[in-house]
């Protein structure tokens, strides 16, 4: 595992661009595994004027995306696929057949979700797989329950994401209540995994993550059992960490 600290989260949205990018660039045909919600915006904003500079190009990138809301049309402006058309894929190369997100209106849930995992295991799984870090330690929506749970499953949100989550709602009810989640089988079967994490907020998170015990109450603790990690984290958030004395490069 490697942790790369960062002044800001300028400074850690550029690191982690520059990361996906490189992989892009090392094999044109890749797949990427992305990410919603507020930090990934600043690494996506860094890939579209790489993108429109030439410096790279998404045209034979194939993507999968972690999770989705139940109940959410793609239109929606709280939709996950609404967050990625409008923060990368329309402003960058990419094919839109080649994008994948999980559908939140499936007459079906489970069989969507069993087709799901079909697909990213077809694609060969994830290259390079993007993560956030929720407060209570979850990653794509698997939050903290008593098992690792494997496949791509329809999980009920905890009252600490949903009210995470309110800010982007005209009102806390407003919050989907359940999402379509990318499982822990599928995340753990990338062959990279690059987390990232801004904030005072998320360090208490980050320290269970991975100074703590590998617990499903602590979703993100499976990844001390990956390979192949990198962490890109501002210094608030991996405030902890250094207090703890794990080895940080700058």
């Amino acid at each position: 595992m490697r942790i790369y600290q960062e002044a800001d989260y300028e400074a850690m949205s550029r690191r982690a661009a520059n990361i996906i990018a490189a992989e892009v660039i090392r094999r044109p045909d890749c797949v990427l595994g992305l990410a919603t919600g507020s930090t990934p915006v600043g690494a996506y904003k860094q890939l579209i004027e790489g993108n429109r500079r030439g410096d790279y190009s998404f045209r034979e990138v194939r993507s999968v995306n972690l999770d989705e809301y139940k109940g959410l049309a793609p239109t929606h402006d709280q939709s996950y696929r609404y967050f990625m058309q409008t923060n990368l894929f329309d402003h960058i190369d990419i094919k839109p057949e080649n994008t994948h997100v999980p559908d939140g209106l499936a007459a079906d849930p489970e069989a969507e979700c069993a087709n799901y995992d079909e697909l990213v295991r077809s694609l060969g799984y994830a290259d390079l797989q993007l993560l956030g870090l929720g407060r209570n330690g979850h990653i794509g929506f698997n939050e903290p329950c008593d098992c690792f749970v494997k496949p791509t499953h329809v999980v009920d949100l905890t009252q600490s994401t949903i009210d995470a989550n309110a800010r982007f709602f005209a009102t806390a009810d407003d919050v989907p209540r359940q999402a379509l989640t990318m499982g822990i089988g599928c995340i753990m079967a990338a062959r990279r995994v690059l987390l990232i994490v801004s904030g005072e907020d998320k360090a208490d998170a980050v320290y269970n993550a991975f100074c703590g015990p590998i617990t499903p109450q602590c979703p993100a603790s499976i990844l001390q059992l990956h390979n192949d990690v990198i962490v890109v984290g501002d210094k608030a958030a991996l405030s902890k960490l250094a207090a703890a004395g794990v080895s940080v490069c700058e």
